[in-house]
C-alpha cells in the first residue's frame, strides 16, 4: 500500500473529541476503551495480549511495523486488541526472523489500525482526561452516526471481559511427567505465563473461568494459579469464589493481574478504576521485603483499593508502584498465597521479576 492512497480515517473519544489519521488495511468501524503504552518494543506481543481486550490501543513509539512480526512471538491464538492507533505506520519491515508484514498480519486478523495521528497529543489528552470509550472509523462523512453508535457502548467499569477470552474447555500445556502439577484458571492468561511454569518443571492444566474448586482440585496440583486478564474484576464471582476455597484450604496460590485483583476480592478488598491505568515495560516497584527495586511490564486500568485495606488484617502489602504509590502486589497471612499486579512473565518488557515463578515453586515444597 502507497501512503498516499490511504483513506482518511479518524480517532472519536467520548466526549466529541476529534483525531485526524489515515486507515491501514480494512476499512470500518471499531469500539473499545482508548488506551497507550509506553513499550518501544514488542508491539505483535501487545496486540495478542488477551489482557488487552476491548481496548484501542496507541503506541506512544513512533514506528510500528519496522521489524514485521513473527509467528512465534504471540500471547494468545491472535489479535487482541480492538483497535491500532499510531504515528508512523511502517510498511516496510527489516528483520532476519522476521515471516511477515505488520499491515498483512492486521488484515488477515481483521483488525482496523489508523496511523499519522497525532498520538503525542493523543497520550496527552488521556492523561489529562482520563480513559473512555472511543472508536476508529473510516467512515467520516458520518461523524453523527458514529458518536450515537459510541454513546451506546458500554463502560468498561463492571465490565466482564474475561469471560470472553477464557478458554471454553481445559487443555494442558508442559510435560505431563513434570515434577509439579498446577491447576491454572484462565482469566485471558498470556502464553508467557505458561512457559516460564512449564521451564520451571511444571505441567499444568488450564481451566475455563467458569470451573469451580472441586473440578481444579480434581487434577491433583501442588498448586494453583490465577491468570492475568482484562476488563473489571468486581464481575468475577465465581474466580473470587474459588480464590478463597483454596485460600482457606491453604493450598500454595499465585495470582497476576487480574488474578491479583480477584484474590484480594475475595478477602473483603476492593478495587477500583483508574484514571489512565499503567501500559509499558519500564514501571518501577519496589519489593518491601527485600527493599529491592524492579523495572516491570504492566497492563491494567484497575488497581486493588488501597483505602480498603485499612483495618485488613488478613491482606499485606508487598509492592508498591513508585510512580504513584499504588499497591503492586499482596500477601495473605499465614497462607500460603500471594500475587501481582505486573507481568513477571514480561514478553515484552525486562526479566527484572521472574523470580515470583522461582518464589512460587519454592511455596509448592512447603
Amino acid at each position: 500500500m502507497k501512503y498516499n492512497e490511504l483513506k482518511k480515517a479518524i480517532l472519536l473519544l467520548e466526549d466529541g473529541t476529534i483525531f485526524e489519521g489515515k486507515s491501514v488495511g480494512i476499512d470500518g468501524t471499531s469500539l473499545g476503551e482508548v488506551c497507550y503504552n509506553t513499550g518501544m518494543t514488542g508491539y505483535q506481543e501487545i496486540f495478542t495480549d488477551p489482557s488487552y481486550s476491548g481496548q484501542l490501543m496507541v503506541t506512544t513509539n513512533a514506528h510500528i511495523g519496522n521489524y514485521g512480526v513473527n509467528e512465534e512471538e504471540v500471547e494468545s491464538n491472535g489479535i487482541k486488541i480492538a483497535g491500532l492507533i499510531c504515528r508512523n505506520f511502517s510498511f516496510v519491515h527489516s528483520r532476519e526472523r522476521s515471516s511477515g508484514s505488520l499491515e498483512d498480519y492486521l488484515i488477515e486478523h481483521k483488525l482496523l489500525a489508523i496511523t499519522d495521528v497525532d498520538t503525542r497529543a493523543v497520550v496527552s489528552y488521556i492523561r489529562e482526561n482520563g480513559a473512555m470509550n472511543a472508536l476508529i472509523s473510516t467512515d467520516v462523512e458520518n461523524i453523527e452516526d458514529l458518536k450515537e453508535k459510541l454513546g451506546k457502548a458500554p463502560s468498561m467499569k463492571g465490565l466482564d471481559l474475561a469471560s470472553n477470552v477464557s478458554t471454553k474447555r481445559p487443555y494442558f500445556y508442559g510435560d505431563e511427567n513434570a515434577s509439579y502439577k498446577i491447576s491454572a484458571m484462565d482469566l485471558g492468561i498470556k502464553t508467557n505465563i505458561l512457559r516460564n511454569l512449564a521451564s520451571r518443571d511444571c505441567y499444568i492444566k488450564v481451566f475455563p473461568n467458569t470451573a469451580s474448586f472441586e473440578e481444579m482440585q480434581a487434577f491433583q496440583p501442588d498448586g494453583y494459579f490465577l491468570s492475568n486478564g482484562p476488563g473489571d474484576p468486581a464481575p468475577l464471582i465465581n474466580a473470587q469464589k474459588v480464590a478463597k476455597e483454596i485460600i482457606e484450604k491453604d493450598f500454595p496460590l499465585f495470582g497476576i493481574c487480574l488474578g491479583h485483583q480477584t484474590i484480594a476480592l475475595s478477602q473483603g478488598v476492593a478495587t477500583k478504576k483508574m484514571h489512565n491505568g499503567h501500559r509499558g515495560i519500564n514501571h518501577p516497584v519496589k519489593n518491601l521485603i527485600t527493599g529491592k527495586g524492579e523495572i516491570t511490564s504492566q497492563n491494567h486500568g484497575f488497581v486493588i483499593d488501597r483505602d480498603s485495606l485499612e483495618g485488613n488484617e488478613k491482606v499485606e502489602v508487598t509492592h508498591v508502584h513508585l510512580n504513584d504509590d499504588t499497591v503492586a502486589g499482596i500477601r495473605i497471612k499465614d497462607k500460603n498465597c500471594f500475587s501481582v499486579q505486573y507481568h513477571p512473565e514480561a514478553n515484552p518488557g525486562p526479566h527484572d521479576s521472574s523470580y515470583l515463578f522461582d518464589q512460587f515453586i519454592e511455596s509448592l515444597k512447603k
